[in-house]
């Protein structure tokens, strides 16, 4: 398909003219060319396509509802002459005057003493330091994994070998978990900083259609590209990086933080600090316990649990975009039921084109997760297929009593799946007949080190496998083909969002102020976009001292 796209909207000079309307709701054919945009926007304002000024796309989505009519949806901005007469004489609720502003990062109103640090380099992270330092406020940043570099190197090894590094690996490290995954940046929250998120990324080495496709997504691949970046940016604007080097303790004074302490290999030293982003991820459980054991608030949080599903990609395509499947990319899917008995199945994360992969953070525990590149291209798609669960389910009322309820089950798979971080595996047919596989059919697992083929009974909780089994037939009449018979379910998937919530307050400072929980690892995100707009949100904070609200100005 040939997008129509001419500039994308870089952040820090965003400059939108003040003859730009909005127009919504603009439909076109799935494979449409650049000149049949022009055509369609000249027709709907009534002017000559040589009137028509510069062309910004703004969202763009694939409606797929009737099949024997699939096309896309558009929203674009464009530069007209006299844009009120064109308002009083086109009359369309689907155009409108654009409004002029862009988001500017507060004024600093604080002086720092000492830098900043902050603790972890996932999304979170990365743009609370970010913001931090184009404000002029140098950072130190602390990360207990190693660059997107080396990181990668020893995230291969254990997927070729099974010999894991349990400080660097697919959640620990520069970019955090998201790192290896899809790279989607997409989020359910309406925030005024999604967009300059979206900019950063794309400026930061994003592809364009990150800006304006409804479901955007970067790739693992270009991914890394991008967080090696915004480090490179960092370390430009003056920030200290700082890798192999984790927060193993706090200093405290009269309800204040005063410095804290950092692990580097084998030696531990003390750093001076009145400013702590706290951003570890969801699963620094060590973290976790340390906060707990210096009395800092926080409590269990539900989450979901489940496996992962795979299916053809082709398959899929051509249930979701019937005869239009080849000439769109490769379709996703999101599924949702609500049970009798009360429990909800949904679908998490779902990786077009992608693999199944090992994502364990501690030896003798088995974690799965999807990961894809940038172009989407293998032959399966997968996604988590999960249930959500709760505090009730745990087993204990205490904060980490979600951290227990993981290790439990990830546990499990491990001992299931034969000690070596194979994972186990079971067709959907044998699954919902409640029969053991004995091999796998015409769709074949990408996991690696590799699956075993058996029954997924006791790697998970009785209730969460019942609601799955009853989950599948309702989700195969919205996609069919969900539930197909030699569909491979691999187990297990428990690191949806965190399991604890460190509480903060109006100024986002937990109970010990200078202390600032952030991120997905902390209980306020979930997924790329919604954690590096919490480290923003925290940035702003830290940088007036106070509530931060979105600051909305004139265009730059």
């Amino acid at each position: 398909m040939v997008s129509a796209i001419v500039k994308p909207r870089l952040f820090w000079y965003t400059v939108l003219g003040d003859i730009m309307l909005r127009i919504n709701n603009l439909s076109l054919p799935v494979d449409y060319a650049p000149e049949e945009l022009n055509h369609k926007i000249a027709k709907l304002l009534r002017l000559p396509e040589s009137r028509l000024g510069e062309v910004q796309l703004v969202k763009q989505s694939i409606d797929a509802r009737r099949k024997s009519d699939v096309h896309m949806v558009l929203s674009v901005n464009v530069e007209v002459p006299d844009q009120a007469g064109v308002l009083k004489h086109v009359k369309n609720k689907n155009v409108s005057l654009l409004p002029e502003h862009s988001y500017v990062f507060p004024q600093v109103r604080r002086r720092f003493p000492l830098p900043p640090v902050v603790v972890g380099m996932g999304p979170a992270g990365l743009f609370a330091a970010l913001y931090l330092a184009r404000a002029g406020v140098k950072c130190v940043v602390l990360e207990r994994g190693q660059s997107v570099e080396q990181r990668t190197k020893a995230v291969e090894t254990f997927w070729r070998t099974g010999a894991l590094d349990p400080e660097s690996n697919v959640q620990f490290g520069e970019g955090g978990a998201g790192t290896f995954s899809d790279g989607k940046l997409t989020t359910g929250t309406h925030d005024e900083r999604i967009q300059t998120v979206l900019d950063t990324f794309v400026a930061a080495g994003a592809p364009a259609d990150a800006a304006y496709s409804f479901r955007p997504h970067v790739g693992t691949d270009i991914l890394r590209q991008v967080v090696r970046n915004i480090r490179q940016e960092l370390i430009g604007l003056g920030c200290e990086v700082r890798f192999g080097h984790r927060l193993s303790g706090l200093t405290v004074q009269d309800g204040r933080l005063t410095g804290i302490q950092v692990t580097a290999g084998d030696s531990e030293y003390h750093l001076d600090a009145d400013t702590l982003v706290l951003a570890p991820g969801h699963s620094a459980r060590d973290t976790f316990e340390l906060l707990r054991d210096a009395g800092i608030p926080m409590e269990p949080k539900p989450f979901a649990v489940g496996v992962r599903i795979e299916h053809s990609q082709q398959a899929i395509s051509r249930a979701q975009y019937g005869p239009f499947w080849d000439r769109l990319p490769p379709s996703d899917y999101r599924l949702s039921c609500h049970l009798p008995g009360g429990r909800s199945a949904f679908s998490f994360c779902v990786c077009p084109g992608g693999q199944v992969v090992a994502s364990a953070s501690e030896p003798g525990h088995l974690v799965t997760n999807g990961m894809s590149f940038r172009a989407r291209d293998g032959e399966n798609i997968n996604g988590g297929f999960l249930v959500g669960v709760n505090p009730g389910d745990f087993g204990g009322s205490d904060p980490l009593a979600g951290v227990r309820f993981q290790r439990q089950w990830e546990r499990a798979a491990f001992l299931a799946g034969g000690g070596d971080f194979h994972a186990p595996a079971q067709l959907v047919g044998d699954f919902l007949n409640g029969t053991a596989s004995v091999s796998g059919g015409a769709i074949r697992p990408t996991y690696a080190p590799g699956v075993k083929w058996g029954s997924l009974e006791g790697c998970l909780p009785g209730f969460v496998l019942d609601t799955l089994r009853d989950a599948l037939p309702l989700l195969d009449r919205k996609v069919r083909g969900f539930a197909h018979p030699e569909a491979v379910l691999t187990g297990v998937e428990t690191r949806s969002s965190s399991p604890v919530r460190v509480l903060r307050d109006e100024t986002l400072q937990c109970a010990v102020k200078g202390v600032y929980p952030c991120g997905e690892g902390c209980g306020y995100a979930g997924g790329i976009m919604s954690a590096a707009v919490d480290g923003v949100r925290v940035a702003e904070a830290i940088a007036v001292g106070a509530s931060p609200e979105p600051r909305l100005r004139g265009a730059l």
